[in-house]
């Protein structure tokens, strides 16, 4: 095997996982899980009152009345156990949603509307509606399917199963409601939604691993453009497997315009064709997803987005909270120090002969810099915990980051320090709040 032979073997080795964003669109919906498990419990229903009544018809078949007539028995006691489990569902049902939107209504206005979406994508929130209005619905079929019969010999059906799965069902309710008010209050403290934002990053960070090429490969001029013919929005995420395959079979490459994360309006180009003209519409349909917010899936700032917007909002006069900012800017070095020896630039999508397909630009050592520290440094001056760990971190980064990314720190650190001293006047305070200090005021 020839050298660009073995190198296309290596790279359609190294070829990433492309999976459909599907998945990540439904989990940004709210729907979804609930009316899955609505349909679950009609077809659990369906499926439990026909195991009570081929139960029935066993018995009647064998002569079983004495065993019937103590099921019906039986029946008309657990009755009014499954009409309460009905009421008392709709109920829970109303006090998940009253909490729901309290906890939504806290985050937004202490952190970041932008942190909203944890809660529409938390599990556990959708599982526990899910199952409530589950065992609502499989109550209700229940009721219905109680008969006034209680012949042993004419009985059609006695809800025996049904009422000892319904009794499961409010026992697996009432775990998954303690489970979401733990939940809940879990992601109305900082300190864990921070954490679960610096998750979600590294999540992405993950799914781009080291393959970006800080020196994007040249393939001429385009030949044609494909413009945005959707509605306006935020550009969330592109079907990587669609486009390679698309680009495979008509011979060309293709560069996506915008990053993610920009703002598109209709006939804003989009698609840089490369290698012939551009495919047909139908071919391209479902491989560009706009919305109306940023999401983790494919956007490597978002998280330091989210976390530059809390801790400018801890930051403000109106909240004063420099100590959730410095919790802000423990998380910004972190995600900053994983990226600062990985390659960035442009990131190439291949086929299975190894060609490059799909070639998508990420953000930069500079612009991931400025996107964690520029605006925290421009609200920090008054608060010396903030400056003096923004001290610390950019000695850090300087530390861990090669020689050749130090300017935007360098910077950074040169705007903190004219800033400082231009709105301090005592030199003593000029120095304690520019004193290196990984806790701020420790």
């Amino acid at each position: 095997m020839d050298h660009d032979g073995h190198l296309g073997a290596v790279r359609a080795r190294r070829r990433p996982r492309a999976l459909s964003p599907l998945r990540e669109h439904l989990r940004d919906t709210f729907w979804f899980t609930p009316t899955v498990g609505l349909l679950g419990a009609a077809v659990a229903a369906a499926g439990v009152l026909e195991l009570d009544g081929l139960l029935i018809r066993t018995l009647q078949g064998e002569g079983e009345y004495g065993a019937v007539s103590s099921l019906i028995d039986l029946a008309d006691d657990t009755k009014t156990i499954i009409t309460t489990v009905g009421s008392a569902m709709l109920t829970f049902i109303g006090v998940v949603f009253s909490i729901s939107l309290v906890a939504l209504q806290m985050a937004s206005g202490q952190f970041s509307p932008r942190v909203v979406r944890l809660y529409v994508r938390s599990r556990i929130t959708k599982c526990t509606f899910a199952v409530f209005l589950a065992t609502f619905l499989f109550a209700l079929l229940v009721q219905a399917s109680y008969q006034g019969d209680t012949d042993p010999r004419t009985v059609e059906t006695v809800p025996v199963f049904s009422s000892v799965t319904c009794v499961v069902m409010v026992l697996v309710s009432l775990v998954l409601f303690v489970v979401y008010v733990n939940s809940t209050l879990r992601l109305m403290r900082v300190s864990h939604v921070i954490d679960r934002i610096t998750r979600e990053s590294f999540q992405a960070l993950e799914r781009v691993g080291d393959r970006a090429d800080p020196e994007p490969a040249v393939f001429g001029e385009a030949t044609d453009e494909i413009a945005h013919r959707g509605r306006a929005g935020v550009l969330r995420d592109v079907h990587i497997a669609r486009l390679v395959r698309v680009a495979r079979r008509h011979g060309l490459v293709l560069r996506l315009i915008p990053r993610i994360g920009d703002f598109v309006v209709p006939g804003t180009p989009v698609l840089a064709v490369h290698g012939g003209p551009a495919p047909g519409r139908r071919a391209l349909r479902y491989t560009v997803s706009v919305g109306v917010e940023r999401t983790f899936h494919q956007d490597l700032g978002f998280g330091l987005r989210q976390l530059s917007d809390i801790a400018q909002r801890a930051l403000s006069p109106a909240v004063n909270d420099p100590t959730t900012a410095v919790q802000c800017l423990d998380r910004i070095v972190q995600i900053l120090a994983a990226v600062a020896r990985r390659p960035l630039g442009a990131l190439h999508h291949y086929d299975r002969k190894g060609a490059v397909r799909l070639v998508r630009e990420l953000p930069g050592w500079t612009d991931l810099v400025d996107l964690g520290l520029a605006e925290i440094r421009g609200c920090a001056i008054g608060a010396p915990q903030v400056t003096r760990r923004l001290m610390a971190a950019l000695d850090d980064l300087l530390r861990l980051a090669p020689e050749e990314r130090h300017p935007p720190l360098v910077r950074h650190r040169t705007l903190l320090r004219q800033a400082v001293d231009l709105a301090v006047p005592e030199p003593a305070d000029r120095e304690f709040a520019l004193l290196p200090d990984r806790q701020g005021i420790g």
